[in-house]
């Protein structure tokens, strides 16, 4: 994240958050213990099994799926709720591979999108603390996982909120802090040295972490990438273990030297599927520039971006009128490279994760990952292809996929109700009226309440959590 007005963070030691705490806990709807969902058209996401099933019945209780079929080979309670879904769409709930989360209030807006399960790709104290109180229940939310702090070197990327470490000694004592502080995933970041780099990998398989994020290049020197080749190739990294890689555009700028070579790019995706990597392609991060640019900055403007919390926006307001500087057209054949790279990526088996990086600059919690999976459907996926990097291939990559992802009897009751059919048109994903998750029942007035919920992000609670965030990883303002 580009924290660009430091003045802002400077001088608070101590801060009092006198504005009002979004209180997600309070708009929790008490379902009963088993429920009946009848009549619906179900997209398991079983890959054994039909793109989809109708007339089909899920019997919940509490927060496990007990029961998947035609309704006359269920037993049914005569206690139980019923839901009658009237041929409505019902399908796994959506998983975010890559966010920002800065306060309680985005939690509520992801859930009000379908997005059950996200993973915070930028961890400080408080994500663990949001963890917890998910987990028992006390916080209503998705189930989030997070990386701890990004490790970082010095160089062109290094940002005020990454942990900087030069040398093996302190690459180790970093992860060895991330460990003890209660983070079990470890997020490493482009400029990394090749020394800090490799203790960190080191230490990680000493202490069971995992390890995700952007493939280190080391030092950039004078003439890299174009005219010499990176101190630490990006071929190198891929034994080295990563959960995922983010970024089609880091991968095309580490992975091909920045050239828009598709022919290389398939290469490039055969030697990947070969190697097993994960990537997150988070299309839409780059798109968000460019759509910036091309409207002079009037997309800032656009319905959504009440949900975008007021300090992240605030920070962000040095790179709003950077990009709205820049003329229309801007980065339009990266951009549309990248959409390419995706869809070759995906026909040589690169296992593809749906991802955001919804938190930062305008990138709208919940609502952009049905605009991610619309972007895969443009470049040449079908909807169920889109739907399945937010689903089965999350949970496989967090190893969950033995309790999320698909409707299956013994999995978790996370699942969205659709009022259209998301595999004729991708977009039906925003007709959401039904959400399951965590042994909970939203309908349609319960969502908006998380909807609106989503747009009370607090202003001095977020920079309270991010003072004390830096802090805790010591870093240098």
């Amino acid at each position: 994240m580009r924290f660009s007005l430091i003045t802002v963070l400077i001088g608070f030691t101590v801060i009092s958050s006198c504005a009002k705490q979004a209180d997600p806990e309070a708009i929790a709807p008490q379902g009963a213990s088993v429920t009946l969902f009848k009549n619906f058209n179900v997209i398991s996401m079983d890959p054994a099994k039909a793109e989809m099933s109708s007339d089909t019945s899920v019997l919940v209780e509490n927060d496990k799926i007990i029961a998947v079929g035609p309704l006359a080979q269920i037993q049914v309670p005569e206690t139980a709720t019923i839901v009658d879904g009237n041929g409505r769409t019902l399908l796994p709930g959506l998983v975010d591979m890559h966010v920002h989360i800065w306060d309680e209030a985005e939690l509520s807006a992801y859930l009000s999108y379908g997005v059950t399960t996200v993973r915070n790709a930028s961890g400080m104290p408080f994500h663990l603390e949001f963890q917890d109180r998910i987990d028992s229940g006390a916080l209503v939310g998705p189930r989030l996982f997070t990386t701890g702090p990004i490790l970082n070197s010095a160089g062109p990327n290094a940002q005020v909120n990454h942990q900087i470490v030069e040398t093996a000694e302190q690459a180790r004592a970093a992860v060895r802090d991330h460990h003890k502080q209660g983070y079990r995933s470890l997020k490493v970041y482009s400029n990394l040295n090749r020394e800090a780099y490799e203790a960190i990998l080191d230490e990680a398989a000493k202490l069971n972490l995992t390890i995700m994020g952007h493939t280190p290049e080391g030092r950039r020197d004078a003439g890299i990438p174009l005219q010499k080749p990176f101190n630490i190739s990006f071929e190198e990294t891929l034994d080295d273990g990563f959960v995922t890689i983010e970024h089609m555009e880091s991968i095309v700028w580490h992975g091909l030297r920045d050239e828009l070579n598709i022919e290389k790019a398939r290469q490039l995706a055969q030697t990947i599927a070969q190697s097993g990597n994960v990537v997150s392609p988070t299309l839409l991060a780059h798109r968000n520039l460019i759509e910036v640019a091309n409207s002079d900055g009037e997309f800032l403007k656009r319905p959504g971006t009440e949900l975008l919390n007021p300090f992240v926006s605030e920070i962000e307001q040095e790179s709003y009128a950077f990009w709205s500087a820049q003329p229309q057209g801007a980065r339009a054949a990266q951009d549309a490279f990248y959409s390419a790279a995706t869809k070759v990526f995906h026909e040589e088996g690169v296992t593809l994760v749906a991802g955001t990086d919804a938190g930062i600059f305008t990138n709208i919690p919940g609502q952009y990952l049905h605009r991610e999976l619309g972007f895969y459907v443009e470049a040449g996926l079908s909807p169920h292809e889109a739907l399945v990097t937010a689903t089965i291939n999350p949970a496989k990559t967090l190893g969950t996929q033995d309790s999320v992802g698909q409707i299956k009897t013994g999995f978790r009751a996370d699942f969205i109700i659709l009022d259209q059919n998301p595999l004729q048109d991708i977009t039906a994903l925003s007709s959401i009226s039904g959400l399951m998750v965590n042994g909970q029942w939203f309908d349609q007035p319960a969502l908006a309440a998380l909807r609106d919920q989503g747009g009370k992000a607090s202003y001095m609670g977020t920079l309270q959590r991010v003072v004390t965030g830096l802090a805790a990883q010591d870093s240098k303002l």
